[in-house]
């Protein structure tokens, strides 16, 4: 596995002129010093981390996650549309990139859903299952081997999400049980997805792959929620309000201004400093969830974190001794 990399969840190859370059073409060498580019990616964390307050806010002015999703996300695809016309033509002609839309726009479907409905710390340490999913899609798509210390590391993730998700009367599988952690799980592996993807995707210009993933984050959000608002599923969107269209319009300028963190930090980092700086935004979710009642950590929960969470730390160490 490869770590957390930049991706569509948080704006773009997470990831153009709005996106970081995967994580392998990082430049090794550091300028100006880490102190900044570390912050510049504690502030994507923060961002992310504590994300779920703002949009459980706009549910609460009438404003489904899903739909707050699409607005912002398509706030975002019209700034680079009017910056970069032009990748629209390398987006529309180069069919991989849609599979890049299709990953993007689930992870942000999902993650976004996922923490405004439900247990937050549940939700984000399912989530990063996603090394899992990473090693074994680099197996798939990018042929990469799989070695033992990779192996161990899935062993080491799978064997934290059964502590967590084990029923607590004992009896059952380990599977996720609720709508929050299913999107939890979804989330994770199309964050892998996507982030294979811009590995192999790499010769495309930033632009394209930052157009493909903001299109997917505003794309799939929409039709998922044109498709089960006319179902009686999830409301539609709600009438004009100032409140819910103040509070989009903020939390996209925010999603941008995390974006830009990102590219700045993880342009001048290692990929596994960026890859573990990442990760912090696992403490700043459980923290805030925690303080404002939207997460509960008992000794199951902590056990299990602390092994996905090391999974994740030790495939970044990994991956930069490789290097």
């Amino acid at each position: 596995m490869n770590g957390p990399q930049p991706s569509g969840r948080r704006g773009t190859g997470s990831a153009g002129p709005l996106a970081a370059p995967p994580r392998g073409e990082a430049p090794q060498a550091l300028r100006g010093g880490r102190f900044l580019p570390a912050l510049a990616l504690v502030f994507n964390a923060f961002t992310w981390g504590v994300s779920w307050w703002p949009f459980r806010q706009l549910e609460a002015a009438g404003l489904h996650p899903l739909a707050a999703t699409a607005l912002i996300y398509l706030v975002a695809v019209t700034a680079i549309t009017l910056m970069r016309p032009a990748a629209w033509r390398e987006v529309l002609t180069h069919p991989a990139l849609w599979v890049l839309v299709l990953a993007s726009g689930t992870t942000n479907a999902a993650f976004n859903w996922a923490v405004t409905i439900g247990d937050v710390v549940r939700v984000v340490l399912l989530f990063y299952l996603m090394p899992v999913w990473a090693l074994l899609l680099a197996r798939v798509l990018l042929h990469e081997p799989l070695t033992s210390g990779a192996l161990l590391r899935v062993g080491l993730a799978l064997a934290g999400a059964l502590v967590i998700l084990w029923p607590s009367h004992g009896a059952g599988w380990p599977v996720p049980r609720t709508l929050p952690e299913w999107l939890g799980v979804i989330g994770g592996f199309s964050f892998a997805l996507n982030n294979v993807m811009l590995r192999r995707e790499a010769a495309r210009s930033e632009g394209a792959r930052a157009l493909a993933m903001f299109t997917g984050g505003a794309l799939v959000a929409l039709l998922l929620m044109l498709a089960l608002s006319s179902r009686g599923v999830v409301p539609g969107l709600p009438p004009p309000a100032w409140g819910w269209i103040a509070g989009a319009m903020v939390l996209s300028a925010l999603f941008l201004a995390s974006n830009l963190s990102l590219q700045y930090g993880a342009a001048r980092l290692t990929a596994s400093a960026t890859a573990v700086i990442m990760l912090v935004e696992v403490l700043f979710a459980s923290v805030s969830a925690l303080l404002l009642g939207a997460g509960n950590v008992d000794l199951r929960v902590a056990l299990g974190g602390a092994a996905i969470i090391a999974a994740a730390v030790s495939a970044a160490l990994q991956r930069d001794a490789a290097h």
